[in-house]
This record gives C-alpha cells, sequence and structure tokens, in this order.
C-alpha cells in the first residue's frame, strides 16, 4: 500500500493500517508540521527520509538455556539455543546480520557460573568489538551502539573465563539483544 501527498493539504487525513498483518511505511514531505496519530500527534521537523515507527525497527533477543563449557583463558564464541524474539529474522546461528543499515543497541551478558573473572565480548565481523569485564562478580555486560551496514556486518557475542567451565543459563543470565535504534 502507498499513499503519497503532494503539494499544500488543509483539512485533515486518516491513516488506516492494512488489514493483513505487515509493516507501513509513510514517507513525510521536507516539511515541518504535525501528523495525527491516534490518539496523540507527532510533530514532524523540517527533515527528509523514512521515519521509523514501532514494530518496524529490527530487534532480536536470544539465550541459553543451558550451560556452555568454556576453556578458562580462551575467548569462545556463546552459542544461542532459545530466541525469545527476532522480528525480521536477523538472527541465525548465534549471529546476528541486520538488513537494514543504520545504527544498533547490542548488549550481551555472559554469566560464569563456576568462577569469577568473567568478559563479556562483542566481536563485529569476526573481530572484537566491545568488551565488559568483571573481575570481581559472576557476570559481565557488553553493551554497544554500533554502526551495521545492512548486508554484510555482523555481530555475535563470545565469553571468557580467567577461571571457570561454565556459562549460566537461562534468560537472565548469559543472553544477546539487539534493536535499531536510527536507520543510516
Amino acid at each position: 500500500m502507498s499513499i503519497v501527498l503532494l503539494g499544500s493539504t488543509s483539512g485533515s487525513i486518516t491513516l488506516q493500517e492494512p488489514a493483513v498483518a505487515g509493516s507501513t511505511t509513510i514517507n513525510l514531505p521536507a516539511t515541518s508540521g504535525t501528523a495525527l496519530v491516534a490518539p496523540t500527534a507527532l510533530t514532524v521537523p523540517n527533515t527528509t527520509g523514512t521515519v521509523m515507527v514501532s514494530g518496524n525497527m529490527p530487534a532480536f533477543s536470544a539465550y541459553k538455556s543451558s550451560g556452555q563449557s568454556l576453556s578458562s583463558g580462551t575467548f569462545t564464541k556463546i552459542t544461542f539455543d532459545t530466541e525469545e524474539f527476532d522480528t525480521n529474522s536477523n538472527f541465525a546461528s548465534s549471529r546476528f546480520t541486520p538488513t537494514v543499515a543504520g545504527y544498533y543497541q547490542i548488549t550481551g551478558v555472559v554469566n560464569n557460573s563456576t568462577g569469577t573473572q568473567t568478559v563479556s565480548t562483542i566481536y563485529k565481523n569476526g573481530s572484537i568489538f566491545k568488551n565488559g569485564t568483571n573481575s570481581s562478580a559472576y557476570s559481565a555486560v557488553a553493551t554497544a551502539l554500533i554502526y551495521l551496514n545492512g548486508s554484510s556486518d555482523y555481530v555475535e557475542l563470545y565469553g571468557y573465563f580467567g577461571t571457570g567451565t561454565s556459562t549460566g543459563s537461562g534468560a537472565e543470565q548469559t543472553y544477546f539483544q539487539g534493536v535499531l535504534v536510527r536507520a543510516g
């Protein structure tokens, strides 16, 4: 479905969502004004581009439902076996490869169920990108705002244990999440 508004308009226009599931894109002209989105109003500044609305931004969340053995002193890819959600089908084989270019908030937590020194590391395209280290507790959090090009860029989560042998399991212990915060 596509609706194009050209020139100046007055009065009100009501857009209804389609009767079938899917995403809806509204392209706004490069003028300022107010668009009514029931039951509130959205102010549109002078800008061009695509407006991302809740519901069409890629997002994922996955976790370990059982422990994973990690050798002490070695960075190891964490394999996630349970997806809570994957809104754009971009998470597979414990790797997030989005098909929409933009800035993504990525967060990963690794829980060390048997030791103390833990490093949670976000890898981008096979290389270390950001670390989260915790030397005195069982969990480490890595979080970063990362630009992903929407075609070949991908992120994965790795864990490192100074001591210990197994990750914690369950949605609250070892998990990996991401969401598009701004298209780009």
